[in-house]
């Protein structure tokens, strides 16, 4: 790999099935050792995007290089050093979780079956290798689909909604899987629908709608253009409460549709307003964090039609380039 040369690269990507264009002139690049997220609501385009990546469709327009590789120029040899899987992994269920990973290394050839045991170790399946994966939970299928993907020693891990379908416990053991692979120099590439899942462990994101970017840029700068937290706030005295509130430049306070205060500000004006209201004698029933700020921001992007160009304000009209600038 020559020095410099991006993990993957896609500049003007265009795929269309007849009359839809499920990837619209996307440009994106994933830096080698990063993780890197790809969001978007169902339809967005993010599969379809990952499906090219794989070979498995080809783009009608622009190009797509992996590790500085496209189709054209090096055939099946563009995806060396690349693994994943897209949507859900799939598995012989009467079997077990060894057997199909030793019939898998049998294909890849070469020494993959000699880290069956290391990669069962590092998703956390070395205790469970012996048993069918009829009887896996849907989140130790997706682990042994991780699995699967390490035993070609890969580069770039590539996940397609890796957490998808999981409940909670199977959301944070995917996440911890993930930063571990990561931390050991290896470059993911994931894809989600949801913010939550991402928030911590990716570096940069590319937000899609619809085919088309909505913003490109690290999870530092996303999380500066984030609106305020907004919260259900129950007090002893809300009139009071909303008095007070014109005190406090910085904090929104209004009636909640569903009863009760919203507040919007951010932690420390909310802090003080509170300490605020302890003080004037009103009582602070409940408070209750009802959307995270990059949640939100993730909604107003997503739900805002490209097409027309229109974004929520103080947000960019269009995407970010690949440098950092705004145009």
């Amino acid at each position: 790999m020559v020095d410099g040369v991006p993990a993957v690269e896609a500049v003007g990507l265009v795929k269309r099935f007849g009359g839809l264009t499920a990837v619209d002139h996307v440009d994106l690049r994933v830096d080698v050792g990063e993780v890197y997220g790809i969001l978007g609501p169902n339809g967005a385009g993010k599969t379809t995007f990952l499906r090219m990546l794989f070979g498995l469709i080809r783009p009608d327009a622009g190009t797509l290089r992996v590790f500085g590789r496209t189709w054209a120029e090096a055939g099946p040899a563009m995806l060396d050093g690349v693994a994943g899987f897209i949507e859900s992994p799939r598995f012989y269920p009467y079997l077990s979780g060894r057997r199909n990973l030793e019939l898998l290394a049998g294909l890849d050839g070469g020494d993959a079956d000699s880290r069956i045991d290391q990669v069962l170790d590092v998703v956390d399946l070395a205790g469970r290798a012996g048993d069918k994966v009829g009887g896996y939970s849907f989140g130790m299928r997706q682990r042994l689909g991780v699995a699967a993907s390490l035993l070609r020693d890969p580069r770039l891990l590539v996940l397609d909604e890796p957490a998808n379908g999981l409940d909670p416990a199977g959301i944070r053991d995917m996440r911890a899987l993930v930063t571990r692979l990561a931390g050991s120099g290896l470059t993911v590439l994931l894809s989600s629908h949801n913010m939550d899942e991402v928030e911590e462990i990716c570096d940069n994101v590319t937000i899609m709608r619809t085919g088309r970017v909505v913003y490109h840029g690290s999870i530092d700068q996303l999380r500066a253009q984030a609106p305020d937290p907004s919260h259900r706030l129950a007090t002893s005295d809300d009139e009071q409460a909303m008095r007070l509130s014109a005190e406090h430049p910085a904090v929104s306070v209004t009636a909640h549709h569903d009863g009760g205060l919203a507040l919007r500000a951010q932690t420390a004006d909310a802090d003080g307003y509170l300490i605020a209201l302890g003080r004037a004698g009103v009582a602070v029933r409940a408070l209750h964090l009802e959307i995270a700020p990059l949640e939100s921001l993730f909604f107003m992007l997503t739900e805002t039609d490209p097409a027309t160009g229109s974004a929520p304000a103080g947000l960019p009209r269009q995407p970010r380039d690949l440098t950092g600038a705004t145009p």
